[in-house]
């Protein structure tokens, strides 16, 4: 097939338009697959970094709920304990003796 000097006017700087959209359309997949792998590190981290905050949660929750145990066992006692002394004993307090 032979081109006359016109068609290769046209030709020729069609060839490298193609050539450049080629290796954009190259580059660009190497930048998302990049930009994929960036956001998924961003990820990773986000998500060990939450695991810790979580720990660190749970753990402030158990000392509460310790804290809140101890407390309620230390107003029981202390109630038992005024029971005790507000008791009315027997006989002391119950008579007194003015014959003598």
């Amino acid at each position: 097939m032979s081109l006359k000097g016109v068609e290769l006017q046209i030709a020729i700087p069609k060839t490298f338009d193609a050539g450049k959209v080629a290796e954009q359309l190259q580059q660009q997949s190497s930048v998302n697959q990049a930009n994929a792998q960036a956001a998924s590190e961003r990820q990773l981290e986000k998500n060990r970094e939450s695991v810790l905050e979580s720990n660190n949660t749970t753990e402030a929750d158990l000392d509460n709920k310790e804290n809140e145990q101890a407390e309620q066992e230390r107003k029981k006692r202390e109630k038992q304990e005024q029971k005790i002394r507000d008791a009315k004993h027997p006989f002391k307090g119950n008579f007194v003796d003015l014959s003598g």
